[in-house]
């Protein structure tokens, strides 16, 4: 899967002249590719996911609708939308650490993770992380799961798409939500990463 990663500049030399192209042929504005941005960057993406999170980690009673109800607790703090109708959270735990897939396609929960990255797309990601999850990973994202703790795959479906409820990291208690949302990264989400580091 490495031989497919693209540097932040590669990619973003593909959007420049993906945009220009875009501007130029009069399919989109400029005004146009601006908003598109500025509502995956503000209205949907991993930070509403982040939000989220840190509701869970902070309320236990929403924790629990969460759990039982990823759509309708989300619901409850305005996220929701089209690829959002059937979302399921997995919690991580000290005995378990969660990852998600899509092996047919890229189902994915955009309400609460925006749009999937590329690697998520990927056909060799999503063959090889159901086969050998930690060996991918430690190798792919530099993410080391202890050998005690049990690594759980969820293939989400048009139908059920999962995402992963983060552990709260020990030493946070007390910790303002602006705090705590800075920990929540997409990949921890997903499963591929852990949550920031505590300082």
């Amino acid at each position: 899967m490495s031989s497919t990663v693209r540097t932040p500049e590669e990619i973003a030399a593909r959007v420049k002249a993906l945009e220009s192209m875009l501007i130029e042929s009069g399919v989109m504005t400029t005004q146009a590719i601006d908003r598109m941005v500025e509502i995956y960057e503000n209205e949907v993406g991993p930070q509403l996911g982040a939000q989220v999170v840190v509701r869970a980690w902070t309320d236990p009673a929403f924790k629990a609708r969460l759990v039982a109800d990823a759509s309708e607790a989300c619901k409850e703090l305005g996220i929701s939308g089209l690829q959002g109708e059937d979302m399921v959270v997995v919690e991580n735990t000290e005995a378990v650490h969660n990852v998600i897939v899509c092996t047919l396609c890229s189902c994915y929960p955009w309400p609460v993770l925006g749009l999937p990255p590329n690697w998520y797309k990927d056909p060799q990601y999503r063959a090889a992380i159901t086969r050998e999850p930690r060996k991918v990973l430690r190798e792919s994202f530099g993410f080391t799961v202890p050998d005690d703790v049990e690594v759980r795959v969820w293939d989400s479906s048009s139908e059920m798409r999962y995402w992963v409820l983060p552990q709260r990291p020990a030493g946070t208690e007390g910790w303002s939500d602006e705090q705590l949302l800075a920990l929540v990264t997409r990949d921890a989400m997903i499963g591929v990463g852990p949550v920031g580091a505590v300082a």
